[in-house]
């Protein structure tokens, strides 16, 4: 049953050609992802994603899966290792321009307090 073609069907009396069987002659590894992914289903790049809005240093573990091809074991989880990683990487922006910010703001602050004087 196993490496046949997408367009047999199963000759038993229970299924009556209910079942066409699963596999491709030309990429067998389209029967590979057969199951489920992990995480509820999401997979483990969209669960980091969306989880990395509570937590994000997530979002760096994410990158970091996606940066060791990670998705080379299932291709459906790149997506969502890709989004983690954009948002890693606009997370690190933003942060870092918030601290310029207030280290320019608390500079120019102790500057003008000390002119004062």
């Amino acid at each position: 049953m196993r490496g046949g073609r997408s367009d047999e069907f199963c000759r038993c009396q229970a299924c009556l050609g209910k079942y066409t069987l699963l596999g491709d002659e030309e990429n067998p590894q389209l029967s590979m992802f057969e199951r489920r992914l992990p995480c509820f289903g999401c997979g483990i790049g969209w669960s980091c994603f969306l989880l990395g809005f509570l937590c994000p240093i997530i979002w760096y573990v994410a990158a970091l899966l996606y940066c060791c091809k990670y998705y080379n074991r299932d291709p459906r989880e790149r997506p969502g290792l890709l989004a983690s990683s954009v948002l890693a990487v606009i997370f690190t922006a933003a942060t870092i321009i918030a601290l310029s910010v207030l280290l320019v703001c608390c500079v120019n602050k102790r500057f003008l307090n000390s002119c004062a004087s």
